[in-house]
């Protein structure tokens, strides 16, 4: 900018949200993971375009880039919780974890997660959009290479499931794989907001058995979202947590671009008050999944999608921060 007669305009994030190239939230984008220099990146934006393992309609390979663009609306402070993210870490969009061969699920999941390797190796905490649910067991693979890592996971659907057509890998089976790869603690792990019609009773009896805590919308609805996020906290404890939302938590009404939208779900506020309530957990990492830009040309899905993704932004620099306080 030559014209220098609005120094609070320095700041790219400050300019007006029509200029500019749209990065996740307008944050500097520093693709180039393998030369970051230790610190310099503390939160890491990062899309993941595949849904190679949708079960029905595709779509959220085009999530990021739409998520990113509606992200320009969104400033910099929360005024609900008060929380400057960027005054608490170094935030960056460092790009996507695209996959060279889509067309194969899991050498696309090998490459997502070499991806995350490298974002783990550089003590980066991520942030990831999707793309489908599925893209979270790669990253599962990155984060939890110590041992299962807890999860807040707000959802329709449990994603839990098993075989579907010939694959164990889709959306619908993340956490089932992740749980079996020893990635996941299902003591640790709380799945709020399920709902849905089904073909089968027994779909997510993975979930039950394994000791996981399902809330179904039902109960969610009659406890409210500060007995569910009590609930939350009680799970997950003081381990490391990561959160997952998928976009069709919420009530088509709020969201109807995604792949598999159910009604009957958590209003955008609710959504928002879920995850400003997992502030003090110690978050490791988080996504925001299954926005299907195609389904709604209104772009209100990826609006809401992005103010999400705002929410984890400032729950995960809490924890961030948190950490590297002195002891």
């Amino acid at each position: 900018m030559s014209d220098n007669k609005f120094p609070e305009m320095d700041d790219p994030m400050a300019r007006a949200r029509y200029v500019g190239i749209p990065t996740f939230f307008r944050a500097p984008w520093k693709e180039d993971i393998d030369n970051l220099k230790k610190g310099e990146v503390d939160i890491g934006l990062i899309g993941v375009p595949f849904d190679g393992g949708v079960t029905n309609r595709p779509g959220s390979r085009h999530g990021p880039r739409e998520v990113r663009n509606q992200s320009t609306l969104v400033r910099m402070k929360n005024q609900a919780t008060g929380v400057s993210p960027y005054e608490l870490c170094a935030v960056a969009d460092i790009g996507d974890a695209w996959v060279p061969s889509p067309f194969e699920l899991t050498a696309s999941h090998d490459a997502i997660q070499r991806t995350f390797d490298r974002v783990v190796h550089k003590g980066i905490l991520p942030l990831a959009v999707g793309g489908d649910h599925s893209v979270s067991l790669p990253i599962f693979r990155a984060l939890a290479k110590d041992g299962p890592i807890g999860m807040v996971h707000i959802d329709a659907h449990c994603d839990t499931g098993d075989d579907y057509m010939g694959s164990k890998f889709h959306h619908g089976a993340p956490f089932s794989r992740a749980v079996e790869e020893g990635l996941l603690d299902p003591k640790r792990t709380i799945q709020i907001g399920i709902r849905g019609s089904v073909n089968d009773l027994d779909l997510w009896k993975f979930s039950h058995d394994s000791g996981m805590r399902v809330m179904y919308m039902d109960e969610f609805y009659k406890l409210g979202v500060d007995a569910a996020l009590e609930e939350a906290r009680r799970v997950v404890g003081d381990g490391p947590t990561y959160i997952s939302f998928d976009i069709d938590s919420l009530d088509p009404a709020f969201a109807p671009g995604t792949g598999t939208p159910e009604i009957g779900g958590l209003t955008s506020l609710e959504a928002q008050l879920l995850i400003r309530g997992c502030a003090g957990m110690n978050v490791i990492g988080a996504d925001m999944v299954e926005v299907a830009p195609s389904f709604d040309q209104s772009g209100s899905t990826a609006l809401v999608g992005a103010n999400i993704l705002f929410e984890l932004l400032c729950v995960a620099s809490q924890s961030v921060a948190a950490r590297s306080k002195p002891v």
